[in-house]
């Protein structure tokens, strides 16, 4: 049984945190987006978290490098499964919960959303072993709201040219099925849950996509 953020939080008084994480696929513009939705919700005087998964503590962080870098195929989608978990359970643990606790928002890019995609979806986990063990390690916490940022395969090939002249990590050096995949698996979930769920369309500019972010968070503001 999974559970809402404030459903796992001290019982010590009214909880005004919200946690909202960015979904998608390589190339959809999530960390771009996220930094524009931090701007403008500090503007209008919210105390905002940005955290990223893998990663978002110090030993978060530490396991983040064992998982992207190396070669594509470094890990099998077993060993990268509990890895995730592992790194989101210090996640959880030592940034999301205390930082909800005290009525901050919580902007994450990515959680257990990805893994279910990705070693899900792309490397055929079951999603019942996933989400077991986030249950385990993260005691079942869910965002509030999870916006999904699709974009056309089109689009984030075009994206990856621009990042890969740095460097790709392992996950975005993945093949073109495993990411058709990805595409496939994030769209089925946010079907099933349309009360979590928003889909953004991301091939939109970039302000236009902040501004449909913000107007979907309105109701909370």
């Amino acid at each position: 049984m999974v559970a809402r953020a404030d459903r796992l939080l001290p019982a010590d008084g009214p909880v005004s945190g919200r946690f909202i994480t960015l979904e998608g696929g390589e190339g959809s513009g999530k960390s771009t987006q996220i930094r524009a939705l931090a701007a403008a919700l500090a503007a209008r005087g919210v105390e905002v978290v940005v955290t990223r998964e893998p990663g978002g503590s110090a030993g978060a962080e530490a396991i983040r490098a064992l998982l992207l870098e190396g070669n594509a195929d470094r890990w099998d989608a077993r060993s990268e499964a509990l890895l995730f978990a592992a790194a989101r359970a210090d996640h959880v643990a030592r940034t999301i919960r205390p930082a909800l606790a005290r009525g901050a928002w919580v902007l994450c890019d990515r959680f257990v959303d990805s893994s279910r995609a990705y070693q899900g979806g792309g490397g055929g986990i079951t999603d019942a072993d996933i989400m077991a063990l986030h249950g385990f390690g993260s005691l079942g916490l869910l965002p509030d709201r999870t916006f999904l940022l699709a974009v056309s395969a089109e689009e984030a090939a075009r994206r990856l040219a621009v990042r890969d002249a740095g460097g790709s990590d392992r996950m975005g050096s993945k093949p073109a099925d495993y990411q058709a995949r990805l595409a496939a698996r994030f769209a089925e979930m946010a079907a099933a849950e349309p009360g979590r769920w928003r889909v953004i369309d991301a091939d939109a500019p970039a302000e236009a996509i902040t501004a449909r972010l913000l107007g979907e968070l309105e109701d909370w503001l």
